[in-house]
């Protein structure tokens, strides 16, 4: 077994510090070491005069064991031993590194005139204040020792614990100690207590970064899936908490340290909501090393959070923790595990503290109550339904919030994507909504220029509303720079530039939005479109196929359809229409197949049966009334489409992002009239606005 593997190794080691003691003598409690520090290992809390310091789990373990071992020199092989075991392969000289550094932030040490941390260069540290250690006797009686760090018990060369004496001891070990042979049944004790907590460490009590061979070298990113945080409230109402909660973890673990922890997205988490999974499999599905679960409790004024971070490799836990917190402290708590998740991840990886610092200031906003707290992630749960109903009871709740906190700018930034993607899929008119959306995103802007949905939001006001795709890709790129692990940023990203024709660029976006939510069935459709704006039909069907598979029903009148109609295959393609007779959108795909496939009469009757039903579409009546006349080079029809291209145009529609590469709109491409509408929409500005740059 891989822990007896450990264990074995670790006998080879150099590990006279840590021989086996008496086990009767117990451990010890505190150690009280400089002005009013106090290690207290049964709340494994580092105070200072009784205020708690935050330390995480590795720079903790690692101060233990240099207080454990004061005055010897602990080499940095003793400390991997301790922390990762010897089958480990990660970057350990940076780890140690930076925990030795967090070490000394914390104790505000400074390694040049150390006054407790001592570096011996080319073998590893040296603790050298004095210390004293608060233990509990077996009849609980307490009793301390104060030993100088430079006078410290040691074990001889060959010499087992029982075999020392006090003689043993240095002089200044026993000049300073107020009993010597009761010191040395403690110091002997201690030493046993460390080889007891070595040992569980090489059975995986505490968990490194990863095991692999030394052939590969570890990754430098790391990627994390949080989990649906379970409701356990008791009321179903309460889900709007906990799955809030769950995507607000999301981002403040996106936004802590980029570079090196991804996390992915929303869509795939919530997948496992009601459907969950052994983690072995979300591992494998997910591509994930890490996954963090937990569970929120709350009643009228306080809340119960617990979160736990496991190693899906081995399902090892790596920590858990319990908060308990009054309602109005959330955002407090939510920044609290999000980074000590990321301490526990990064510092196994190395000293990345400056990026994840860097980027915590940027996390939290302030806000005036848990009330308006409360009604964001009541919009935001509804905003992810992705229906007219959810986005109409998320500007509710997200103009709620505002009224009560207009300064909050999550809020403005929420309004910004329930207005933005209410005009664009066409539930709304594009002339009043998106200008809504647009001062929402600028409002949230101006309260805090670092948020990405806002600047996603207005990328896609810029390229639905404005065709204005030089500020579009600013914007989208500002994005991707303050949060790279926002899915929808890539996803809307790899769509404008696909709409340009610059399809390598969009489909390394696209994939990239994958890898973040690799479940997203929104994210994998926009990928299959895509495909089918380059040309690329028989892999947009082969992947369409997927897609299906991963919704579990056929997609209906989706790329496959128009894929096989570009192929001429229009008996498969018309096999492949699904929907009920009174859908004026069936009849619309149906007239640009028939029209194709040069079969009139057909046509005509779709067309009857399209104008018959259009009223219905509402907003999206010009969108719609685009396919159904598209398809002919007859000069008739070609007016025909102009004049509906032109009317969406006034409209300021989305639907005109694609006419650059809608395979549609072929029979139009060598019409001067379409160059002017393309010239209008932004397409032949669009290399100089790239020149800008």
């Amino acid at each position: 077994m891989a822990d007896r593997g450990r264990i074995k190794g670790l006998a080879r080691g150099d590990l006279s510090p840590f021989r086996s003691p008496p086990m009767s003598i117990p451990s010890p409690q505190r150690f009280l070491f400089g002005d009013g520090y106090e290690l207290d290992l049964g709340a494994y809390e580092l105070r200072r005069d009784g205020r708690a310091l935050k330390l995480p789990r590795i720079p903790m373990d690692v101060l233990k064991l240099l207080l454990e071992q004061r005055g010897n020199l602990v080499t940095r092989d003793q400390i991997i031993a301790r922390i990762w075991g010897t089958e480990v392969f990660v970057d350990t000289d940076n780890s140690i590194n930076a925990a030795v550094r967090k070490i000394r932030q914390v104790l505000r040490d400074d390694a040049d005139e150390p006054q407790f941390i001592q570096t011996v260069p080319a073998k590893g540290y040296r603790f050298v204040a004095a210390v004293t250690e608060i233990v509990l006797t077996e009849g609980n009686e307490v009793i301390a020792e104060t030993a100088a760090a430079a006078g410290v018990l040691r074990t001889p060369e060959g010499a087992s614990p029982d075999e020392i004496s006090p003689d043993h001891a240095t002089p200044a070990a026993v000049s300073e100690s107020p009993a010597p042979t009761k010191a040395w049944g403690l110091r002997t004790w201690a030493i046993g207590s460390a080889i007891a907590l070595l040992v569980a460490t090489a059975i995986g009590i505490y968990s490194g970064w990863s095991h692999r061979p030394a052939s590969v070298p570890p990754p430098t990113r790391v990627l994390l899936a949080v989990l649906p945080f379970e409701n356990l409230t008791g009321d179903p109402g309460q889900e709007y908490f906990s799955d809030g909660l769950t995507e607000e973890m999301i981002t403040e673990l996106g936004r802590l340290d980029p570079e090196h922890l991804g996390v992915i997205g929303r869509t795939s988490v919530m997948l496992y909501k009601q459907n969950p999974k052994p983690l072995d499999q979300i591992g494998r599905e997910l591509g994930v090393q890490y996954v963090l679960e937990g569970s929120v409790r709350r009643d009228s004024g306080n809340v119960r959070i617990t979160a736990q971070l496991i190693q899906v490799k081995d399902q090892t836990h790596v920590w858990a923790r319990q908060y308990d917190r009054e309602l109005k402290n959330l955002l407090d708590v939510q920044a609290e595990i999000a980074q000590e998740v990321t301490d526990e991840i990064t510092l196994t990886l190395g000293d990345r503290r400056a990026a994840t610092a860097a980027n915590h200031s940027a996390v939290t906003h302030a806000v005036t109550s848990y009330e308006v707290y409360d009604l964001y992630l009541e919009g935001r749960y509804f905003w992810n339904k992705r229906t007219e109903t959810g986005f109409k009871q998320a500007a509710e709740y997200f103009q709620q919030a505002i009224a009560k906190d207009p300064n909050y700018a999550p809020a403005y930034a929420g309004l910004a994507d329930t207005f933005g993607l209410m005009s664009t899929w066409s539930m709304a008119p594009q002339g009043e909504f998106m200008p809504k959306a647009r001062a929402a995103a600028l409002k949230a802007l101006e309260l805090d220029e670092t948020l990405a949905e806002a600047h996603t939001s207005l990328a896609l006001i810029a390229e639905n509303y404005d065709y204005d795709w030089g500020t579009a890709e600013k914007e989208f790129r500002r994005a991707i720079q303050l949060n790279p692990d926002y899915p929808t940023a890539h996803q809307w990203y790899a769509e404008c530039l696909a709409w340009q024709g610059r399809f390598d660029e969009a489909f390394a976006e696209s994939e990239r939005a994958r890898q973040l939510d690799p479940m997203s069935l929104i994210i994998a459709s926009d990928h299959l479109k895509i495909l089918y704006y380059s040309r690329q039909y028989e892999r947009a069907i082969t992947q369409s196929q997927a897609v299906d598979a991963m919704s579990g029903s056929a997609s209906g009148n989706g790329i496959d359809c128009y894929s096989h109609i570009q192929q001429g295959k229009f008996a498969e393609a018309l096999t492949e229409i699904q929907g009920s007779e009174d859908d004026p959108l069936v009849w619309a795909i149906r007239a640009y197949l028939y029209r194709r496939w040069h079969r009139e009469k057909q046509l005509q009757h779709a067309l009857a049966k399209f104008e018959q039903l259009a009223p219905k579409l509402g907003f999206a009546r010009t969108k719609v009334s685009l396919l159904a006349y598209s398809g002919s080079s007859e000069d008739k029809d070609k007016d025909r489409l102009l004049v509906l291209l032109r009317e969406a145009y006034a409209q300021r529609s989305p639907a005109l992002t694609q006419i650059k590469v809608d395979p549609q709109y072929d029979p139009l491409r060598s019409d001067s009239r379409f160059h002017e509408l393309l010239r209008q929409v932004g397409f032949a500005d669009e290399q100089r606005n790239r020149n800008q740059q």
